[in-house]
């Protein structure tokens, strides 16, 4: 077994989180190794070569645990083992070895606040009303009527209750009907789950992403959410098509018994060195708020992120400084992990984009101003591609969330499609077989193979900027202060000890000028993007970035 002591090849740095750029791996769809399709842990293995290229800090893998795969990996039926899709335990520890050995730190997707129908708890739970699991569960008795207990609804859509003939009680379900909620309030469940977290920490992970954090607990009394005013409503989380949203959801999650639950689990990761831990909270009305919550005081989680970013709403200047000034008015004491992508969104190219006529040089500003906004960052596979949002046929889906609201909303199998690796091979170099959803041929146009060697390619970019932001410790871990946010135009200043970073960003299709702050500057390179300083104005060309330092 891999233990922890083999982190040594790492640099020992407790704060290495804080500004760190992790990227995040589908495991399903990066490499396949065995011909059936999806991809597995050995193809991880095998590409971390490519990570590495790209200067990240840690890589985070989607669920990998023994699933029946109805939420693909999200429903874990065993969560200490690996499914046989992808391999087994001896793989993981091999990837482990060699992440370390390229200096990338392993980050691991738990998914805390529910799991498989098929669950050996569940089962056991399910079973009858007295049993010792009877209470691990989120049980409850009908109305007098027969209906739910209340009028919780679930993310997925429809009821958040589904009716077990075998105990005549419903339970809850958050996700699919295949996803029955855990029940935290009891202390044994708890336990189990910080079980959990350290049988992986003992196998040398250096960290968790934690899905669905503010989740993990209900209200007791299961009192019914109140109506959301129309004018309140947004798509941040679940598509606008989903009555999910027309609930203020103050009962069925956000409860404040996940504050003592969360300093029971960073007390976990503070037995072993160098750990961290990325909460994914998801809410519409009070996500920012809750990050804050969760990542105060220094004994809960190290870092949150929030939905803000990754929702259908316009970039602009005005957004970006404005959702920063939210969070630190919600979050001072706080931490925050931005991204732009990830694999339950439409691709930030696409989402952002579509009018766009020059896609990679708006690529190359969104990855840009990512990476140097107060943060750290998570980069989703294939957005150093600038790959698109897959177009897939109704017939080609395998996501539940998609099917059941086609063709409104078209689900999340368009983010998730195979990485391209070699543009003249069968699905691009990622399998020699079939694989488990199509790859698109605008993909195989903009395979790491066509980008590699090519310097003015978005590869290259990522490479280039990740490299500079590395060199600069404000861009990592400094304090910002915005400038301008009107317009076109974005400018902040980035600090952090002797270091001051001004950074300009040109939001927009044509050249603009922007101000100068006041002081003395002197002009960075090797950031990729050419720009014109006069005595009190730059000149950025379209979707461009400056950068100077105050000397």
């Amino acid at each position: 077994m891999t233990t922890t002591s083999d982190s040594t090849l790492l640099i020992p740095d407790k704060d290495w989180w804080r500004g760190a750029v992790i990227y995040q791996i589908y495991p399903r769809s990066f490499q396949d190794t065995n011909g059936d399709g999806i991809g597995d842990l050995k193809g991880i293995t095998e590409r971390l070569a490519h990570v590495a290229s790209l200067g990240a800090d840690a890589i985070w893998i989607s669920p990998f645990f023994t699933s029946p795969m109805k939420d693909f990996g999200y429903d874990v039926s065993d969560y200490q083992d690996v499914d046989p899709i992808f391999g087994e335990l001896a793989d993981f520890d091999a990837l482990i070895a060699e992440a370390h050995r390229l200096n990338i730190r392993v980050m691991i997707d738990l998914v805390l606040s529910h799991t498989s129908d098929k669950h050996p708890w569940f089962v056991e739970s399910r079973s009858r009303r007295t049993n010792p699991k009877a209470d691990w569960y989120v049980w409850s008795d009908s109305k007098p009527d027969g209906t739910p207990p209340n009028n919780w609804l679930s993310i997925f859509g429809g009821s958040a209750w589904q009716w077990d003939p075998t105990r005549l009680q419903y339970y809850m379900h958050n996700f699919l009907t295949s996803q029955p909620d855990l029940n935290l309030h009891n202390p044994e469940v708890q336990d189990a789950l910080l079980s959990v977290a350290r049988f992986w920490l003992e196998r040398g992970v250096d960290g968790f992403r934690l899905d669905t954090i503010n989740f993990y607990f209900h209200d007791k009394e299961l009192r019914d959410n109140p109506s959301l005013a129309p004018e309140r409503r947004n798509a941040q989380t679940a598509p606008a098509v989903n009555p999910y949203n027309y609930q203020e959801h103050i009962y069925d999650k956000n409860q404040p018994e996940n504050l003592e639950f969360l300093k029971r689990f960073r007390a976990v990761m503070e037995e072993f060195p160098a750990i961290a831990a990325v909460g994914e909270v998801g809410d519409s009305q009070r996500g920012l708020e809750i990050a804050g919550e969760y990542t105060s005081g220094g004994d809960k989680m190290h870092m949150c992120y929030a939905f803000e970013f990754l929702a259908p709403d316009p970039l602009t200047p005005a957004f970006v400084a404005e959702t920063q000034h939210a969070l630190e008015k919600a979050a001072p004491e706080g931490w925050v992990c931005w991204a732009f992508s990830n694999h339950d969104v439409m691709r930030h190219v696409s989402r952002w984009g579509n009018a766009v006529t020059d896609h990679e040089a708006h690529a190359k500003l969104l990855a840009s101003l990512l990476m140097s906004l107060r943060g750290s960052v998570c980069i989703y596979q294939g957005e150093e591609l600038a790959l698109p949002e897959a177009e897939l046929a109704y017939e080609d889906l395998q996501d539940p969330y998609g099917i059941q609201f086609w063709p409104d909303f078209k689900g999340r199998d368009g983010c998730r499609t195979p990485m391209v690796w070699e543009s003249d091979k069968q699905s691009g170099g990622f399998s020699q077989g079939k694989p488990w959803l199509p790859v698109p041929d605008v993909h195989l146009e903009r395979a790491v193979s066509v980008q590699e060697g090519d310097a003015a390619s978005v590869l290259a970019h990522y490479r280039r900027f990740l490299a500079f932001r590395k060199e600069h410790v404000a861009l990592v871990k400094g304090e910002i202060d915005f400038q301008s946010a009107e317009g076109a135009i974005l400018s902040f200043v980035r600090t952090h000890g002797n270091e001051k970073v001004f950074c300009a960003f040109n939001m927009s299709p044509i050249a603009r000028l922007a101000d100068l702050p006041a002081g003395q500057l002197e002009v960075l390179e090797g950031h990729g993007f050419g720009s014109i300083m006069h005595e009190e104005t730059i000149e950025l060309p379209a979707w461009s970035g400056f950068f100077a330092r105050f000397s």
